[in-house]
């Protein structure tokens, strides 16, 4: 019996020591990321401008009073231009072919825009329809040899 209290004790000191070092840990990176001193929190920031092209690694410019910082950030290669990297979108399913246009059409709504970005709240994209007829079951490699 006292040797199952003593196994229990030190179980409690061994979970109540782990969480005082998650609570320290979390602490440090709150410091990290106010590391430049600033005590400035109502920073606007600006688009993200690629290094070079229109993708890929690039910074964007914050100001917030008199300060001004830059920010590393990336454009994915694969955004859609017309709505800007900062605003995220939730999109539903394509749908059918306009035989007058050739076209088929989705739209998406706002998810989130990120950096004070100014986004639409609903957008609506566009791509040519498909002229090939896609089969669910294609011919399956090294099968049916005689």
């Amino acid at each position: 019996m006292k040797g199952r209290m003593q196994v229990r004790s030190l179980l409690l000191l061994l979970a109540l020591i782990l969480v005082a070092a998650a609570a320290e840990a979390g602490k440090n990176k709150k410091e990290k990321t106010k590391k430049d001193g600033s005590k400035c929190e109502d920073w606007r920031w600006g688009p993200c401008v690629p290094n070079s092209k229109d993708c890929g690694l690039g910074y964007r410019e914050g100001t917030c009073k008199d300060e001004s910082k830059k920010l590393k950030c990336k454009i994915p290669c694969n955004w859609k231009k017309k709505f800007g990297a900062d605003c995220k979108y939730k999109f539903e399913s394509w749908g059918g072919c306009s035989a007058q246009t050739g076209l088929k059409t989705r739209s998406g709504v706002l998810k989130k825009a990120l950096y004070n970005a100014q986004c639409e709240e609903t957008v609506y994209v566009t791509k040519p329809c498909s002229s090939k007829i896609k089969s669910k079951s294609k011919a399956k490699k090294g099968k049916g040899k005689d």
